[in-house]
Order: structure tokens, then sequence, then C-alpha cells
């Protein structure tokens, strides 16, 4: 233990709970500046749901909807919100359609 000698100069009986309480105070200020300085833990914790990307788009437009043509296989089938379909094939990094 390299502070071992810090027990000659504070007793065991002042200086634990006066390190405790300093980890305690610590730990309080950092969860008020993450509550006061976000808008997303708040709603988190209260139960609502996490705006996220959700709030990216538009009310008025619908998204994509995207099935696996097989479980486990990068072939996939992209269903437009205007009802056109593409497939296309997931690499490493890229993606190539085959329409």
């Amino acid at each position: 233990m390299n502070n071992a000698k810090m027990w000659l100069v504070v007793k065991p009986t002042v200086g634990v709970p006066l390190f405790l309480t300093a980890v305690a105070v610590g730990s309080f200020a950092v969860h008020v500046a993450v509550l006061s300085n976000t808008t997303w833990v708040a709603d988190f914790l209260s139960g609502k749901p996490i705006g996220g990307m959700a709030s990216l788009v538009p009310e008025d437009q619908t998204t994509a909807k995207v099935a696996y043509l097989t479980p486990g296989s990068k072939d996939i089938m992209v269903v437009m919100p205007d009802g056109t379909v593409a497939h296309a094939i997931l690499t490493d990094g890229a993606v190539s359609t085959l329409n």
C-alpha cells in the first residue's frame, strides 16, 4: 500500500468517512450536471420515448421498410414509401443494388 503512512497523520475513523463523503458528493454533482445539461435523460427516467433518430424524419413522410430475404444473409429487400421494391446486397462498407 503506497499511502500507508497517511494513517499516521489522519485517523481512519476520520479519513474513511471523509473519503466516502467526498465520493458521494462528487457522484451527486455529476448526476445533477447530467440531468440539468441534457434533455433526453429526464425523458428516459420518466419513461417517455427518447426522440433520437425519429425526430429527424419529417412527420409527413414515411420511411422505407427493409426485409431480409433469408435469415443470416446479406441479401435484403427494400420497400420504398411509394411502393417500389429494390434488392440490395450488403458488403463490407459498400452497398450494391441488383434491381
